[in-house]
């Protein structure tokens, strides 16, 4: 009777600790990805009020191969957007875009979030080009890149330089 008790708490806890492994982990998002495709503020008739470019860079891989540009729009309106143009990532728990004040390319993928960032909303789909609102009170200045963040485990997938 005491080793059928024992199994059974072993079995229970065996049972938690797979489930939260799996809410953790997500490993079937190893074989996932999606695609979006939103027009470019820049598509727009370019007239003397813009849009305008004010700053892009290319994507460099860290905790996932990352690649594509980030491009920082002034609309007419005096709205910002990033725009994430041919971007190609991996799907991962908790993806984030954001822009802070860490270099691009860091070795400790992870100090993304040690100083200032603005967040800019969850990972849109993994591929594809897509556009990202910046908050009107969002102050650039000592922004220096974008990067695709992983939340849930505290990495960099990929980040991009940015001068602003």
């Amino acid at each position: 009777m005491r080793k059928r008790t024992v199994l059974s708490a072993v079995a229970s806890v065996a049972v938690i600790g797979i489930g939260v492994g799996l809410w953790a982990f997500q490993p079937w998002k190893v074989f996932t990805s999606s695609e979006l495709h939103e027009t470019s503020p820049l598509a727009a008739e370019q007239t003397e009020t813009g849009p305008r470019l004010l700053t892009s860079g290319r994507f460099v891989s860290q905790e996932h191969q990352t690649s594509g540009k980030a491009l920082v729009i002034d609309r007419p309106d005096g709205s910002r957007v990033l725009r994430l143009e041919r971007l190609a990532s991996s799907d991962g728990p908790d993806l984030h875009v954001w822009l802070t004040d860490a270099a691009a390319g860091l070795d400790d993928w992870g100090a993304y979030d040690d100083g200032r960032y603005v967040a800019l909303g969850n990972l849109k789909a993994t591929h594809g080009s897509h556009n990202y609102a910046i908050p009107a009170d969002a102050d650039l200045d000592g922004l220096h890149s974008v990067v695709i963040w992983c939340d849930r485990f505290n990495v960099a997938f990929g980040s991009a330089a940015l001068d602003l």
